[in-house]
């Protein structure tokens, strides 16, 4: 029995030792030879060229610029190492005397570390020009490593800053979100470069290669090349945006010029800022007088400047006044200046009244008393709810990051943010524009298209990614009834622009035959106790009105849509017309609209 135990036992010793080296040899087999194969084979992933931008006429408004980034080899602060350390320091110093010394030492530092293997980048970027008479002898040296490191450039500086955008170092946020710009180190932060970041970086490629014991490389297994140079053109015209910044001199704003169908000709965000102050870090001196500028330039004013919108909101209102029971087309009202609602009087802006007054008037002569009254009879639920379905207070869907809603207000939008009741004093104050109104210039911009056509477009800037064209989106919003009535807020929006009474008539110069509405939003309230308002080039600057003028043209076969917003310019038709009329004859001169006239 005692030689049994034994015999059995040698054979269980056995049969484990022959299933270890069969696990060993057989089964682990893969594993050891995926450990292997990473200890000689190493995968280098091949950063992608970022896609340039170009406008409708291929000029170039966002490219590359040739360069270089020089990395150091890690773990040459060691003690062991300083020397080493401090004589390629030396080398790189007398070859490129322009680096900042400090500068390479404390970004090397920062990033050396026990487990990092892989170089060190000291210095972002080198010219083409400056690195070339140098590169071989850099080149030569193991620790020293010379990347091909394309910068962004923005030819026209400043012109169309927030509708291009600006690319910058990535952050730990940018990484997470995509992997691949901690290959890049650089992301789209703002305008056309954020909205459109992945597919302007395009995709890495990849190397194997085969290494030696010191991670030397010894031969190329195959190569995958990046998808890059991904070229993204827009509907902007670079010529008309540079022509309305001269337009702009002085003044703060924005200007939307765009398709009846959506597509944006030109947008500008007042004042502007040079991009090209971003791409390597701004300094604190720039960015001081940026960022305390009480005109706000960092601010795309086309998609985040919240404004109400004053008069220019009376075409819309109007339609829904005409097209309504509760008001219809025939109601006409006798305007006498003011309005007693409560304890409260609601008055004009013209002192003495427009008289009688009907639709077409009232649009013409931006009468508020006769909005007043009509909201009345509307009331604002319906009010609200017909100028959301009409594109103010939603998301337009332009191609801009983080577009702002803006507020129509109502009483549900009052108890979910405040917690309080409707008063019907907020409700003829929305009539006209004011209050809590609130909207953006891109908002206004569609809104007026729709004025111009009866159909809502999505305003956009992208014409082609690399060849695929972007095609309009419209949407139609109108009712049966609001068409057949929408000539008769055309035909007023005209005579605004055209005939004498019209608030926009005495400012227009274009050879351009237009329709639109201005408006006036007051930044400050008018105390009940004062009479006689004071007028608005006697105000402080920063307590004036803005000035808004939307419009379209050519009236009778409606191409384009031109919004001005002057920030404190006073009176809307004083502020922006001839704003208005010179891109209308820009527009003209250039071949955009086609009229009888100039085709014959």
């Amino acid at each position: 029995m005692k030689i049994k135990f034994i015999l059995f036992m040698f054979a269980l010793t056995w049969l484990a030792l022959l299933v270890r080296v069969f696990l060993l040899s057989v089964e682990s087999n893969s594993y050891y030879e995926k450990l292997s194969y990473n200890n000689t084979i190493k995968i280098e992933q091949i950063a992608p060229v970022r896609g340039e931008i170009v406008d409708i006429n291929n000029r170039p408004l966002a490219i590359n610029e040739l360069g270089f980034k020089i990395q150091l080899a890690p773990h040459l602060t060691l003690k062991k190492n300083l020397d080493i350390f401090e004589s390629e320091l030396a080398t790189l110093l007398s070859l490129l005397p322009h680096l900042d010394k400090e500068k390479i030492i404390k970004e090397y530092k920062k990033n050396d570390s026990y487990y990092n293997h892989n170089f060190i980048d000291i210095v972002e970027f080198v010219s083409y020009e400056q690195i070339m008479p140098v590169y071989s002898i850099l080149s030569l040296r193991e620790n020293i490593n010379i990347v091909s490191s394309p910068k962004r450039y923005y030819p026209y500086n400043e012109t169309a800053a927030h509708i291009v955008g600006y690319v910058g170092r990535a952050n730990k946020d940018d990484v997470q979100d995509n992997p691949l710009i901690e290959l890049i180190g650089y992301s789209g932060k703002s305008g056309i470069e954020r909205y459109y970041n992945e597919y302007l970086q395009g995709l890495a490629g990849k190397r194997e290669i085969k290494v030696n014991a010191n991670n030397q490389e010894v031969e190329e297994l195959s190569s995958q090349m990046p998808v890059e140079d991904r070229k993204l053109t827009l509907n902007i015209d670079i010529e008309l945006q540079k022509y309305i910044a001269t337009l702009f001199e002085n003044r703060a704003g924005a200007v939307v010029v765009m398709e009846v169908n959506g597509a944006v000709l030109s947008a500008s965000s007042f004042p502007e800022y040079d991009l090209n102050t971003f791409v390597t870090g701004i300094s604190s001196e720039i960015w001081d007088k940026l960022s305390n500028s009480l005109d706000k330039p960092f601010t795309n004013k086309l998609v985040h400047g919240l404004y109400p919108p004053g008069s220019v909101i009376k075409t819309g209102l109007g339609l829904l006044y005409i097209t309504s029971p509760e008001v219809g087309p025939n109601f006409s009202d006798f305007c006498t200046g003011s309005i007693p609602i409560g304890s409260r009087v609601f008055r004009c802006w013209k002192k003495d009244g427009h008289g009688s007054t009907d639709i077409k008037k009232a649009i013409r002569e931006s009468c508020d008393d006769y909005f007043y009254k009509g909201s009345l009879k509307l009331g604002i639920d319906k009010m609200s709810d017909g100028l959301v379905r009409y594109g103010l207070g939603k998301k337009t869907g332009v191609d801009l990051p983080n577009e702002f809603i803006g507020t129509v207000p109502s009483r549900e939008w009052k108890r979910k943010k405040f917690n309080k009741n409707w008063y019907i004093g907020e409700t003829v104050n929305t009539s006209i524009g004011q209050g809590d109104f609130l909207t953006t210039p891109v908002q206004v911009a569609q809104f007026t298209a729709l004025m111009a056509t009866g159909k809502l477009p999505r305003p956009y800037f992208a014409n082609m990614l690399g060849e695929k064209v972007i095609e309009p989106e419209i949407q139609e919003v109108l009712g049966e009834d609001e068409l057949k009535r929408l000539p008769t807020i055309q035909k007023a929006m005209y005579e605004v622009c055209n005939v004498a009474g019209g608030t926009g008539t005495n400012y227009l110069k274009t050879k351009v035959k237009i329709a639109g509405k201005t408006g006036t939003a007051q930044v400050v309230g008018i105390l009940q106790d004062i009479k006689q308002r004071e007028l608005e080039h006697e105000m402080e600057y920063y307590t004036r009105s803005h000035a808004w003028f939307a419009t379209y043209g050519p009236y009778e076969n409606p191409q384009y849509v031109v919004v001005v917003m002057v920030e404190h310019g006073g009176h809307g038709g004083a502020a922006t017309g001839s704003i208005v009329s010179s891109i209308y004859d820009k527009l003209l001169e250039l071949g955009y609209i086609k009229t009888d006239e100039k085709e014959k």
